[in-house]
């Protein structure tokens, strides 16, 4: 058996990835990336940077994307539960415009891998919750895009958490899906 278990989403690219767990009195030891075996499930994106971030209950961060250096993310919730959602905007896909969404939680330790030609976002679920992603490209500034999380077009269906989400600044200004065009990602 292997130390991974990869789940299809249905959307081509996007993939749960489950570890192996080994626990006993002391804790738990896992593996949260290992080049060979997700090459052999079929992901061979190589990492470039790796980030974190810290939110608390009701922070939602998303839908983003970058244009011109689109990131592949392999993300995890250290501590806390996320709402984790990917959004396909490969325009020549069959599930263009289709979303999927995961729990992610320290407990579950599910990661979710969401290749190039996705906007990505998560909503934090519990108290607080740290948020653990590798990329494949360079953050670049102004190379920024977004769509907006409830864009009806779209139609993701976040939790409720009990209070009102928030969000910065910038992503209450992205234009809705129906009036963007995605031709940055036609090679993906």
């Amino acid at each position: 058996m292997g130390k991974f278990n990869f789940i299809p989403t249905g959307i081509e690219g996007l993939v749960v990835v489950e570890p192996t767990v080994f626990g006993d009195a002391r804790g738990y030891f896992m593996e949260t990336y290992q080049k060979e075996e997700f090459a052999a499930a079929g992901i061979t994106a190589e990492f470039v940077q790796d980030n974190q971030s810290s939110s608390t209950r009701g922070v939602l961060r998303g839908l983003h994307f970058q244009k011109q250096h689109p990131q592949g993310k392999l993300v995890r919730a250290v501590s806390g539960e996320v709402f984790d959602v990917a959004v396909d905007l490969r325009p020549h896909s069959a599930t263009f415009g289709k979303w999927y969404g995961v729990v992610l939680s320290a407990e579950n330790k599910r990661q979710f891998y969401v290749p190039e030609g996705f906007a990505h976002g998560f909503l934090v679920l519990s108290e607080t919750a740290e948020f653990s992603y590798k990329c494949t490209d360079l953050y670049a500034p102004g190379d920024e895009g977004g769509v907006p999380f409830d864009d009806p077009s779209i139609g993701v269906e976040w939790p409720d958490v009990g209070c009102e989400y928030n969000l910065s600044a910038k992503d209450k200004l992205h234009k809705p899906f129906a009036e963007q065009t995605f031709e940055y990602f036609e090679r993906w």
